[in-house]
């Protein structure tokens, strides 16, 4: 019998496709890769270190093997021969950021017959997001699904599916009241020690406490949790930010707006959810007043530390954020996702100037600056929850232009975005700061933050462990599946 024989054209194509096939399989990430030699000199660049220290113009970077080879002036930088030369000529480098609230979820699109709150998995979309825009270490902060986020972890760390290096923390530890239906209340302390020995067993390295959980149970988490050598953090409801911080926890999401304490006639352990306490703020808390210059000494005394997430608290602000930030995201969005958004962006708008929000978010990015001014331990992640207008990785941007709004300079959002978080994780001595022999972990963006803060939106290459990807292929690989996958 005869073979029949295909067009040259067909027989090329098969070609192609089979190398392409072949060449995913030994590795999957390629697609995503515009940068994959071993050594590799970014040249001229201005370099911002994450210390909060000035940049430092015309410099070379030298990467080798996953590290940080060397860094110094251009003019008298050595390169080895066979390394991978690129000119950045107008071009700035920061560390890679240390996204400190992040989710591997979305919250799902309502329509007028479904208003549950529901949170659907995004296993492929948000890793892929976050690293576009630069995160390279993320802390999940809340798990619907810990199993499937532990999973992921490993295949990312066997190079497998692209996305940040990550700490996983366990499911929220709530309590009965919890408005999550796939989060299980813990009715006691016996329940949260039992939960936290469980899942610090399965390989979580975090825990994260919610809005209803019992003080006691609050308490037996964190020291179930210090007794596994973890750290535990808290969006608190039923509990105050003094109280958790005398019961020891290390880290509080948020900040100031969700401090229960201020909510009117208060029932302690008891959550009244609600915008009552962020009214409260709004119509009368000084921030140079007493009370929360002993907040602020009260974490700063116990070594709490804050994590600012002003992208999620922006969405609730009317008419923010701006729409060039959700133009951005358009794309990647499922068309019931975006069309949710708008519908929720107008309702909030409706209020106007009679929104708490206006004067409360003010006075949120205040709190913080007085915070990080008196020593405290501020971080930043992008929370990409509420009505689904902060997405992964374009909110962890949106939040660093946001600090700087809240008051501080360039080079010091950089840093909260990326040594202090790093800190906090205890792995400052690899990542976090650009310097020799760190990991290279970096954020090439064309354009100068320093200068112009929303120069960090423009992301031409995110070197992870040495490796460049490609942001646009990356977060094209998501078009229209947020809210899906």
């Amino acid at each position: 019998m005869q073979t029949a024989r295909l067009p040259i054209s067909l027989l090329a194509l098969a070609t192609l496709i089979s190398t392409a096939l072949a060449q995913q399989a030994q590795n999957p990430l390629a697609a995503y890769i515009s940068v994959a030699e071993p050594t590799v000199a970014l040249t001229h660049v201005e370099v911002i270190d994450g210390t909060g220290a000035a940049p430092i113009s015309d410099q070379t970077i030298l990467l080798s093997n996953g590290k940080i080879e060397s860094i110094g002036p251009t003019s008298t930088a050595k390169i080895p021969s066979g390394t991978r030369i690129l000119d950045l000529t107008g071009h700035s480098v920061f560390p890679g950021l240390v996204g400190m609230h992040e989710h591997l979820f979305y919250t799902e699109p309502e329509n007028n017959s479904l208003h549950a709150f529901i949170i659907g998995q995004s296993l492929q979309t948000a890793p892929r997001l976050y690293l576009a825009a630069g995160v390279t270490t993320g802390r999940t902060t809340g798990s619907i699904e810990p199993y499937a986020d532990l999973d992921l972890r490993r295949q990312i760390d066997k190079g497998l599916v692209p996305g940040p290096d990550l700490d996983i923390t366990g499911p929220y530890l709530d309590g009965p009241g919890t408005f999550i239906m796939q989060a299980v209340p813990l009715q006691d302390a016996a329940a949260a020690r039992a939960a936290v020995n469980y899942w610090s067993d399965q390989g979580v390295t975090s825990f994260k406490a919610y809005m209803f959980i019992k003080p006691e149970a609050l308490k037996a988490a964190i020291d179930a949790a210090h007794a596994h050598g973890l750290k535990i953090t808290g969006h608190l409801c039923s509990v105050s930010i003094p109280e958790a911080a005398e019961m020891g926890i290390d880290n509080l999401e948020h900040g100031l707006l969700e401090d229960s304490e201020f909510t009117p006639n208060r029932k302690p352990g008891i959550c009244s959810p609600g915008n009552a306490g962020i009214k409260a703020i709004a119509d009368t808390v000084d921030i140079n007043g007493p009370q929360i210059q002993a907040l602020i000494h009260t974490l700063v005394e116990h070594h709490v530390a804050i994590t600012s997430t002003l992208a999620i608290f922006e969405s609730f602000t009317p008419n923010r954020p701006p729409m060039s930030f959700l133009d951005r995201e358009h794309d990647s969005m499922l068309p019931e996702a975006w069309s949710s958004v708008l519908e929720n962006r107008a309702h909030i708008a409706h209020a106007g100037e009679k929104s708490p929000w206006l004067a409360a978010f003010k006075k949120e990015m205040a709190f913080e600056h007085a915070f990080a001014a008196a020593g405290g331990l501020l971080m930043a992640g992008c929370d990409p929850t509420g009505y689904g207008a902060v997405l992964p990785g374009f909110g962890d941007q949106r939040e660093i232009e946001l600090l700087v709004e809240a008051g501080f300079s360039s080079v010091e959002a950089i840093q909260i975005a990326t040594l202090n978080g790093a800190r906090y994780l205890g792995r400052d001595k690899q990542i976090g700061t650009i310097a020799p022999g760190k990991q290279a972990d970096l954020v090439v963006v064309k354009g100068n933050p320093a200068k112009d803060i929303s120069a960090v939106e423009n992301v031409e290459y995110v070197f992870k462990h040495g490796t460049g990807y490609d942001p646009s292929k990356l977060i094209e690989s998501t078009r229209g599946m947020v809210g899906i996958r």
